[in-house]
């Protein structure tokens, strides 16, 4: 599992939020780089279960993407036990409506 610690302020998209620490996990789904250790797959359950924070703890998630990419990670989050209202997302590129 590939996981990175960012200390620091985290202001891309948030405003005036700070984040005193910030947690990622990158995969990616089509070719990876030699000594590639991380995913190679699209998010699912199974992989949020490994890297996102427990439920309990409460975490605000933000999932920012494609609608089926957003869905996905939306629905499998509360699939794992966290409430909806504090997973926030954004929504961009075709919505499938003519």
């Amino acid at each position: 599992m590939e996981r990175r610690t960012l200390p620091g302020r985290l202001t891309w998209q948030l405003g005036e939020v700070v984040a005193t620490q910030a947690e990622t996990a990158q995969t990616l789904t089509r070719a990876q780089p030699p000594g590639w250790t991380g995913y190679h797959r699209r998010i699912d359950t199974q992989m949020l279960r490994a890297v996102a924070w427990p439920p309990d703890q409460r975490p605000l998630a933000f999932i920012c993407g494609p609608t089926p990419f957003v869905e996905t990670a939306a629905a499998s989050l509360v699939t794992l036990g966290h409430e909806p209202g504090r997973i926030k997302t954004e929504r961009f590129g075709p919505t499938g409506e003519a």
